[in-house]
């Protein structure tokens, strides 16, 4: 079994070195969110997440969900951890004190989400969609719906499901055929199948509330006669009291590559009742607050699960020895092998890419809260715009670079990384989903150039290309160098922004053939912006801590020399165009 240590120290130092965000800061709900409060947090979610989740990793690869006479069984230990999960009130962390939340913000719910990620995603996604359910019925939900269902979601009694994918329809919701058809009560009998529901039915909670999207009889076709709809697993009665079981139906649980611990179901519906959240037609509006949000957490899952592999790889490369350096300092004819320069580099692209996405990613965090509660609307509005627009990014790159490191934590473990002895092999097992569900990050590129960068706020990616360029100090000759990588790259991104808005309206097939490359040199930059802010810190502040701060120059140097450059290297493989690519003829 893989071992994890919850990286607080990082994590606190971006909570307390990048938090002087002017417009975060004048968010009042959050003023009192002091370190002391958060390091406390985040001590007690290392426990959690160490000493109870992180077993159940193992035990639900090797005893996955069942599915036996109806009824949903998890694995082993679930049951048990959930009930310590919900008692210590974690689903609660980032929920509205009115349902009975702690109000914390995203900045620290993100630390909390990665923690959780790292000891075992299959657990985490029991409660993960419920927080995703949970801001899409606050945000667009009636006050009755809101009052009647809230609190008990918040207090982990509930869960949450998210319903989009038919068998007909993944990508292409238009196509949906569930039915929703009113009755003289205001309420809807909802019909159809949804496949691939994660969470879809378990054993961990007394009811499940599902997030449903289905056309009504009297809707037009595709997209514009979407509507969302609330449909618990049992009915709930007007004193908050469970009633009889609703008309659902779990038909199959998948067989999975990975994340076997995890429920993902086949939902029948056959007139289960349901509830309108938001407005008739407007489902598809309703449910992006959920998915949005449910993106940049699928980020999320894809740096925890980068931070296991690269920890376990660091102390196995401490202790195996394979082999002779060039400088051996070995007296038995091999030496350990972190010794060897290919190993050493492995090591440090992992670790220079998870440092520099966590410190990109309470960015993020900042103006995802930034969009919601400053008083300011352009200000609200402009922070909207950024997290629209890095949502595709953090998705994208945080799992395919999940990938990435999880295979090379394998290589380091050489043979034993294949076997199911060292637990390495679940990880790329695990992460291997994160590129695929909540959008694949093929649909994330296309999504990324064709309707991100410039929207009807203007032109976005030109707004946050200047905002990065001018929002670090450039004085400094400690810093320089690594000003001059970031400022080359960025020069190359400008150029690589102008030839993709030139050919969105010249010729579609290029662009389409290059949104993937765009939106790797956009991550590649954005992360290394964050490390500049991470660098401004570490300069300043060096005397105060030697040594972390030497750590984090030097991982940032290899990020400047060995990571940053792959962004022109994108640009390159980009601008050749698509010609080649869509006359080819497939035998």
């Amino acid at each position: 079994m893989p071992n994890y240590t919850a990286p607080v120290e990082d994590m606190m130092f971006l909570f307390d070195k990048l938090r002087n965000n002017k417009n975060y800061n004048e968010i009042e709900k959050y003023k009192e969110v002091n370190s002391e409060l958060v390091k406390n947090i985040l001590d007690e979610a290392a426990k959690i997440n160490q000493n109870i989740i992180l077993p159940l990793a193992k035990i639900g690869d090797e005893n996955p969900t069942v599915l036996e006479n109806g009824i949903v069984r998890t694995p082993p230990g679930y049951k048990e951890a959930y009930t310590k999960f919900i008692e210590d009130g974690w689903t609660s962390l980032s929920c509205d004190p009115k349902y009975g939340g702690q109000g914390m913000p995203k900045t620290v719910s993100a630390f909390f989400d990665e923690m959780l990620s790292s000891a075992s995603l299959s657990f985490k996604l029991y409660s993960e969609l419920s927080i995703g359910a949970y801001n899409c019925i606050n945000h667009h939900a009636s006050e009755e719906i809101k009052d009647k269902y809230l609190p008990k979601m918040v207090e982990g009694k509930w869960s949450g499901t998210m319903c989009l994918t038919e068998p007909v329809c993944g990508t292409d919701l238009g196509l949906l055929k569930t039915k929703a058809e009113e009755q003289k009560d205001g309420t809807y009998k909802i019909n159809g199948q949804k496949i691939f529901i994660t969470s879809g039915d378990h054993d961990l909670t007394e009811n499940i509330i599902h997030l449903v999207i289905a056309r009504a009889t009297d809707s037009p076709k595709g997209t514009k006669g979407i509507s969302l709809f609330l449909v618990p697993k049992f009915k709930v009665n007007h004193d908050g009291s469970l009633g009889q079981r609703n008309g659902i139906s779990t038909g199959s649980i998948e067989s999975k590559m990975g994340i076997k611990g995890s429920a993902t179901c086949v939902l029948n519906f056959d007139d289960a009742v349901g509830y309108m959240i938001g407005p008739k037609n407007k489902g598809l509006n309703s449910m992006f607050t959920m998915m949005n949000l449910e993106r940049i957490v699928v980020g999320i899952q894809g740096l925890g699960i980068s931070e296991t592999a690269y920890q376990n790889s660091l102390s196995y490369a401490k202790e195996r020895k394979q082999g002779k350096t060039n400088s051996s300092k070995s007296s038995n004819g091999a030496d350990i092998i972190i010794e060897h320069a290919d190993i050493r580099r492995s090591l440090l692209n992992m670790k220079s890419i998870i440092e520099g996405e966590r410190a990109l990613c309470f960015w993020l965090s900042q103006q995802t809260e930034v969009s919601l509660y400053h008083s300011d609307e352009a200000i609200r509005k402009e922070a909207s715009d950024y997290v629209s627009l890095m949502t595709p990014v953090v998705k994208t790159m945080f799992t395919d670079l999940g990938m990435e490191i999880t295979s090379d934590a394998m290589q380091v473990h050489g043979g034993y990384g294949y076997t199911k002895d060292q637990g390495i092999e679940q990880l790329y097992r695990d992460n291997r989903i994160t590129p695929i569900y909540e959008g694949t990050n093929s649909v994330q590129a296309l999504d990324l150039v064709f309707r991100k960068l410039v929207n009807k706020n203007g032109d976005i990616i030109d707004k946050y290309l200047n905002m990065i360029r001018n929002d670090f100090n450039k004085s400094g000759q400690k810093i320089k160098p690594f000003i001059d990588d970031f400022n080359n790259s960025l020069d190359t991104l400008n150029k690589f922004t102008l030839w993709i808005k030139d050919k969105l309206n010249n010729s579609k097939d290029d662009a389409s053939a290059a949104c993937n490359d765009y939106l790797k040199a956009l991550g590649f930059v954005s992360i290394a912006h964050s490390w500049i802010k991470v660098l401004e810190i570490c300069f300043e502040d060096y005397d105060n801590n030697k040594t972390f701060y030497e750590d984090k120059i030097q991982t940032a140097k290899f990020y400047f020399k060995r990571v940053l450059p792959r962004a022109e290297n994108h640009f390159k493989t980009a601008s050749t165009g698509s010609d080649y690519i869509m006359n080819f003829k497939f035998n």
